[in-house]
């Protein structure tokens, strides 16, 4: 996974595949949805993400304990 965000457009990018993106659908208003040609998510983008988010420069991860 990768998180991309671009401060001059306000966009944070998250990149969950690096399959190409063959259809993009925005779900919820400036929320878009990537999916490849099987239909899987591949990524999405927040647009306005500055406005939607504390911090979009930060990025934190958090592991689940294995059982």
């Amino acid at each position: 996974m990768k998180v991309v965000y671009d401060p001059e457009v306000d966009v944070l990018r998250i990149l969950l595949s690096s399959a190409p993106v063959e259809e993009s659908d925005e779900d919820k208003p400036g929320v878009i949805i990537d999916y490849d040609a099987s239909g899987n998510v591949v990524g999405m983008e927040i647009l306005d993400a500055s406005k939607r988010m504390e911090n979009p420069r930060s990025v934190e991860v958090e592991y689940a304990a294995a059982a």
